[in-house]
């Protein structure tokens, strides 16, 4: 069952002003005809196919039971281009259509897999849901906190899939070092440490706005964000480094080794503190979002600290390659009372006893991303989604500790490396990660003495309203004002 054109425009949360949404036509679960079976081919639609939406073709091409049938996307260079790879690969052309809304109104597509700018995450994801749907979204699950709990009450309102692209969660290893701590062979976790050291050099920055190609329609593209003249000298990609599209590095690359802290920490819950400490430093950019910063998770079993670098080992020389922590670039440690466990990246994990002695290590051959994707068409075929391996809900919390991380810093006050000392007096754990950041930064001859970084107050949130406590400007942070015609809906209650 789909939705006709009149109705869905009329009534969509993208055809609707955000004064004037009301109630929502959409399509139940039970209203649909009942999931393929495997000798079925899924129809799908890919939104956003630039960046990361090229990696989801690549998987989707390679399978049998997988038909494309749209291509979407708001550059029509970028879309047609890869409508014509689909065809050379596939034998068979998918459609290509600028506003993925014309897709959703095909009863054919029973899937969505969209890999837009974060800002259009959620957006996304819930008028697909409406429609019917079953959406694979990339990482971070949304832009803000309230997007993302709207995500989640959304797929469990429809009863339909909605995966994450948090793929280590595909990972056989990683779920089998996940156990074997919960199988108390290391005693219990003292803190996890999440590492995204990985090289971001500056974007430039324009003296007179760009000029947006031809080829993409630009207000589809801001959607629900600010339409804003921009002073970068790139569209796509770089959308990442502002606030009003993207997340910084921590929701980028970051969110992957977030996601796999949070797991092995085992928390269901966002955390009920939350202290940044970074800035964009090292070079003047059209960038706002941090490319140096540390947060602090505070969940009380045992902390979890996040630590972003974007900048080279010593000196702004980027061939001499980033800062390792423990054996981690772009990875995660976690600590126990008798070892520690290291993984490096998306699929291995090296268990070490506390004088580095090499215990175990598990790792598992293979492509994480195409376990990832034949997982959630394993569970839109038995139409389950405690099936996923990267469900909304874990989705959401592990994207909601970078968001709030971001709005320690947004909310903060730049202060000198005295001020920041003082702060984190008593905080041992917290206090080594800043003053780790510190000499890198140093070596990178960034003068911290002065108030170049943005120290972020501790916020105190209650995990179950997951809004703060006593702090209504961060409050605000939580969701942003949408544009008429791209509001995110609230979910029945």
């Amino acid at each position: 069952m789909s939705l006709n054109r009149r109705n869905f425009l009329r009534h969509s949360a993208l055809a609707a002003s955000a004064a004037t949404v009301g109630r929502v036509e959409f399509v139940r679960a039970d209203e649909q005809k009942p999931s393929s079976s495997p000798a079925e081919k899924l129809g799908y639609a890919v939104v956003g196919v630039n960046g990361q939406g090229g990696s989801h073709l690549q998987v989707l091409v390679e399978r049998p039971d997988v038909e494309i049938l749209y291509i979407c996307d708001v550059d029509e260079e970028v879309g047609n281009r890869r409508a014509q790879q689909v065809a050379e690969k596939t034998g068979k052309a998918p459609k290509y259509v600028k506003d993925f809304r014309t897709a959703l109104e095909d009863s054919a597509v029973n899937c969505i897999s969209t890999a837009t700018p974060n800002h259009w995450h959620a957006l996304v994801t819930i008028t697909a849901l409406q429609a019917g749907k079953h959406v694979y979204c990339e990482k971070p699950a949304s832009h803000n906190v309230w997007e993302g709990r709207q995500m989640v009450n959304w797929a469990r309102h429809q009863n339909l899939m909605c995966q994450i692209g948090t793929q280590s969660r595909s990972s056989p290893s990683l779920h089998e070092a996940v156990q074997y701590l919960r199988d108390g062979k290391l005693g219990a976790i003292q803190y996890a440490v999440g590492t995204c050291y990985k090289g971001r050099k500056s974007i430039g920055k324009l003296d007179q706005p760009l000029q947006i190609p031809a080829s993409i329609d630009y207000d589809l593209w801001c959607g629900p964000a600010a339409k804003v003249d921009l002073y970068r000298p790139r569209v796509h990609y770089d959308w990442h480094w502002d606030w009003n599209t993207g997340n910084g590095d921590m929701g980028n690359q970051g969110i992957h080794q977030m996601d796999i802290a949070r797991w092995f920490l085992g928390e269901m819950q966002l955390s009920p503190s939350i202290t940044s400490i970074g800035g964009r430093v090292g070079y003047s950019d059209a960038g706002n979002t941090p490319n140096s910063q540390i947060v602090l998770h505070g969940y009380a079993a045992a902390p979890l600290i996040f630590e972003t670098r974007g900048l080279p080992k010593a000196g702004l020389k980027w061939e001499d390659g980033m800062d390792e922590y423990r054996g981690s670039r772009v990875g995660v440690i976690v600590q126990c009372e008798q070892g520690y466990v290291v993984i490096p990246n998306y699929h291995a994990a090296h268990v070490f006893n506390n004088d580095g002695t090499a215990v175990q290590s598990f790792d598992t051959d293979g492509d994480t991303l195409a376990r990832h994707h034949g997982n959630f068409i394993d569970a839109v075929r038995a139409h389950n989604h405690e099936l996923l391996n990267a469900d909304i809900l874990n989705g959401h919390l592990s994207s909601g500790l970078c968001h709030t991380g971001g709005i320690s810093h947004q909310i903060g006050a730049s202060a000198p490396r005295e001020e920041i000392v003082q702060k984190l007096q008593g905080q041992e754990l917290f206090a080594d990660s800043f003053n780790r950041l510190a000499d890198h930064l140093l070596a990178n001859g960034v003068n911290i003495e002065e108030s170049v970084l943005t120290l972020g107050p501790t916020l105190e949130m209650d995990p179950a309203t997951e809004r703060f406590v006593g702090n209504e400007g961060a409050d605000t942070l939580l969701t942003r004002e949408y544009r008429a015609g791209f509001v995110v809906p609230e979910a029945p209650a």
